[in-house]
């Protein structure tokens, strides 16, 4: 039974960027810290400072009750009421007789009307209905006496706090303020993380970075230059290995070439014919040692259309196999920077094992999202899914009827994966609609 984790549902709403994650942390405090002042200020502060207000208001009319209700009408009661107007800066007027105030309220200031409430309930009791409505910057307010019904308009300003909306601007214009300062901040403190993930992708996919420098905080630099030290001894090592086995293939290709030249001016015979062969098979085991050592090194990135290399790799390989076994399904049109000899050596070494052990043979190239995928399929006997990682080891070759390097030294599939590898991508091996072998060449774009 699973249990519901609030913190995993947390995690995929957050976002998945260091930039996001940062003003997440900086903004979330902040808007929280607000959110407690500000209802501090409403419910502790605001809200009380209204009420006050209100109840003092609520007082000015119920000494107006008084006047109307202790004195008669005539001059003295106008008089006082004129006078309290005055005063109190109120509208004041009496409407002898009425009597249409319903005591349901529909009140458009609720603090006034639990002000009023609290005041006349301990001076008067629930004797006096009352209503209050909204006039603009008024408040309008009619209560019913047993002579009338009195009717006042007050200065709003008079009942609610006006500071309100100045501290919601305030607080707005502040929030907006600082946030805009976090995105400024952060996008010149992630500006250097994202530099550096970019030149570790693109060196990962073989591209170069010349103009990466480190610049930032002190432990982004200090993760900028170690990269630089890393990238650095790489290529020197690549290098190196480059040279040493330019330097062995001419070495050993000497020799070899002697001794082919000597067994041609021995003529035929029973002897002569196996000793070719071993020679055959000695240059072919050199190129392949060769092409799995030298790996990425040797050969520049280049624009090239993938199509149109799949197809000229294609057609090399019809040329040998004269059976018409290989052919081609869709191919989508993708432009991208490779080492085209080193991709095309890749595929070289898969469309050469699936034509070894299928009877048939496709090469697709597709399109899927942000990556282009190269796939060979073939009706072969296959390799199962458990062994499938086991047939990219160097050297190594399977002990099942299908055996990759049949006839090499166990390295095809060891060149092809580094040559996807070398480019940022991936060669896996699948099932394949045909019933063999599926391998899958997956490269960014």
């Amino acid at each position: 039974m699973k249990f519901w984790n609030p913190f995993r549902q947390v995690k995929r709403i957050l976002p998945r960027g260091l930039f996001g994650r940062s003003l997440v942390i900086i903004v979330t405090p902040m808007l929280l810290l607000q959110g407690v002042v500000t209802y501090a200020f409403f419910v502790r502060h605001h809200d009380i400072m209204t009420q006050q207000m209100a109840k003092g208001a609520a007082a000015d009319v119920a000494f107006l009750i008084d006047v109307v209700s202790n004195y008669p009408a005539g001059p003295l009661r106008d008089a006082l009421l004129a006078k309290a107007a005055r005063d109190f800066d109120y509208k004041v007027i009496f409407y002898s007789g009425r009597h249409d105030v319903a005591r349901t309220y529909g009140h458009f200031t609720p603090h006034l009307k639990d002000a009023m409430n609290s005041v006349f309930n301990a001076q008067f009791g629930e004797q006096y209905p009352f209503h209050a409505g909204d006039l603009g910057a008024y408040v309008t307010l009619e209560v019913q006496l047993k002579e009338g019904v009195l009717y006042l308009v007050i200065l709003k300003k008079r009942l609610v706090a006006a500071s309100a909306a100045v501290f919601e601007l305030w607080m707005a214009a502040s929030s907006l303020v600082l946030i805009a300062v976090a995105i400024l901040f952060l996008r010149n403190q992630v500006r250097p993380i994202e530099q550096l993930a970019f030149a570790a992708e693109a060196f990962g996919k073989g591209r170069a970075v010349p103009d990466f420098k480190p610049y930032g905080a002190t432990e982004v630099r200090r993760a900028a230059q170690a990269f630089i030290v890393m990238r650095t001894r790489i290529e020197r090592f690549l290098q190196q290995r480059t040279e040493m086995l330019a330097g062995v293939s001419h070495d050993l290709k000497t020799p070899i070439t002697r001794m082919r030249l000597q067994l041609a001016m021995a003529g035929d015979g029973a002897d002569i014919d196996p000793l070719q062969k071993d020679l055959r098979e000695m240059e072919h085991m050199l190129d392949e040692y060769l092409d799995f050592a030298r790996g990425e090194g040797g050969e520049d990135m280049q624009s090239v259309d993938l199509a149109e290399l799949v197809q000229e790799t294609v057609a090399t390989a019809r040329r040998a196999d004269t059976d018409g076994r290989l052919r081609t399904e869709a191919m989508v049109p993708v432009t991208m920077s490779i080492r085209r000899q080193s991709l095309k050596r890749c595929l070289t070494n898969l469309i050469d094992n699936a034509l070894k052990y299928g009877t048939h043979v496709a090469v697709a190239l597709l399109r899927n999202g942000r990556f282009v995928e190269i796939v060979v399929d073939d009706d072969g006997p296959g390799i199962p899914a458990a062994r499938r990682e086991e047939a990219f080891r160097p050297f190594h070759r399977l002990d099942e009827g299908r055996n990759l390097q049949s006839g090499g030294v166990g390295l095809g599939l060891a060149i092809a994966r580094d040559a996807a590898r070398a480019h940022g991508g991936e060669l896996v091996l699948q099932d394949s609609p045909l019933g063999g072998l599926r391998a899958l060449v997956r490269l960014p774009v």
